[in-house]
């Protein structure tokens, strides 16, 4: 019996953890879907890894906050050189991410392979993460009160913060996702919310590193934003479908995962793709199982009567 609690408990941490990954990534996958920037993500997982090594060497130090203010600092410089890269040159936007990141990425493996005999520093931990280690990272108190996995606090924050920011700054995230010009007319500044929205990523890919690595956010902030588009055309039903797809699984994934004593974060990505394959084909309004019929009612996207 006690094991069996045991089980449950760690269960219980390693579903939200990845729940609350899979929550702020979705939220913001919507808005980088829309704006065809859904590689971004990729981008910033593999640009701040200077980043971290950097905080590494000024702090000599293994804790979260260094890593996350390093990898954050690295992550918005990114994002900032990627948007200068393309305004001023003629490069799509692709272009300069592929450019920006595969050169901040080479710089960190170039520091990496020079420092990491110094420092302790695991960047395969980094990358692929492993959500079944979070329980064991607990936050004890001086008094000895355990408070749970460490990270579950870290990742509840950011959770937090991006769905405060969606909520209060929904309409300037609205206008300047879709219409630039208007939006500058009425005094917003697309730029201010880019950078935003580019913080936001930033900051939940670097705070979901240790718990469940790279590869799972970026799946989480395309796959489950994919899934809710092919399923509405009014965004904020799309936001709450993206975080339901992306709870959901987080949910199955762990179970499969179980079933199959597999990764627990493969699983998870792979039920993402489940879902994003059923919506592929059986979606009411953009699945090619109704193609035919959407042919006859000439059904597109219109998000014009939203606001």
């Amino acid at each position: 019996m006690e094991n069996m609690l045991q089980f449950d408990i760690d269960a219980f941490w390693i579903i939200l953890t990845g729940t609350l990954v899979a929550v702020s990534a979705s939220l913001l996958g919507v808005f980088l879907i829309l704006r065809k920037m859904s590689m971004i993500g990729d981008a910033i997982s593999h640009a701040v890894l200077p980043g971290i090594v950097i905080a590494f060497l000024l702090t000599n130090s293994s804790s979260q906050i260094p890593m996350i203010i390093g990898a954050s600092l690295v992550g918005v410089l990114a994002t900032f050189l990627i948007e200068s890269l393309h305004r001023k040159s003629k490069l799509q936007t692709d272009a300069s991410i592929g450019i920006i990141f595969t050169f901040l990425f080479a710089v960190g493996i170039i520091l990496v392979s020079q420092y990491t005999g110094q420092v302790d520093l695991d960047q395969e931990c980094v990358l692929y993460g492993e959500i079944a280690f979070v329980p064991l990272d607990r936050w004890v108190t001086a008094s000895g009160i355990d408070l749970g996995p460490r990270n579950i606090w870290t990742l509840g924050a950011c959770c937090l913060a991006i769905i405060a920011t969606i909520i209060i700054g929904y309409k300037g995230l609205y206008l300047t996702t879709f219409d630039q010009t208007f939006a500058a007319s009425l005094g917003i500044s697309t730029v201010a919310w880019h950078y935003t929205l580019m913080t936001g990523v930033s900051l939940t890919t670097v705070v979901s590193f240790e718990s469940v690595g790279a590869i799972l956010v970026v799946a989480f902030l395309i796959v489950p934003a994919s899934t809710a588009y092919l399923l509405t055309d009014d965004l904020k039903i799309m936001l709450i479908l993206a975080a339901l797809i992306g709870f959901l699984s987080v949910l199955s994934g762990y179970y499969v995962a179980v079933y199959l004593d597999a990764s627990i974060a493969a699983c998870m990505a792979l039920m993402s793709g489940v879902f994003f394959a059923i919506a592929f084909l059986f979606s009411p309004g953009y699945g090619i199982a109704f193609k035919g019929r959407r042919a006859k009612m000439g059904l597109q996207k219109d998000y014009s009567q939203q606001l």
